[in-house]
């Protein structure tokens, strides 16, 4: 099961570039604006585009989408840990809470892989 992350501790970890920052959302929400360094990995795409958009297994791995409400984030983690993925955590909150806290998003659709 995938941990929960705390907005400052991924932060923090964003700003350490200590981690892969997935959202889950459909690609026209992602371009829309995404969390900082984050790559696009629609939480249907998971299983197929894993392997290539994030090849090191063993790397810290943080998927996120709109809300509490939304469930895109879960089952993204879910599935990224059934593929063996080994430090999966999802930031529950998501992009709204991000805003919320008046923390930047980044608008360039050049990070969707």
């Amino acid at each position: 099961m995938p941990r929960p992350i705390s907005r400052t501790a991924l932060k923090d970890l964003i700003d350490g570039g200590e981690v892969t920052v997935v959202e889950a959302l459909p690609a026209s929400a992602f371009e829309q604006g995404h969390l900082p360094g984050a790559v696009h990995l629609g939480n249907d795409d998971v299983k197929g585009r894993a392997p290539t958009v994030l090849p090191d297994k063993d790397a810290t791995v943080v998927t996120y989408c709109a809300s509490t409400t939304c469930q895109n984030s879960a089952e993204a983690a879910r599935e990224l840990e059934s593929l063996g993925y080994t430090d999966v955590r999802e930031y529950i909150e998501g992009k709204a809470d991000w805003e919320q806290a008046g923390l930047p998003l980044e608008h360039a659709a050049t990070t969707i892989a």
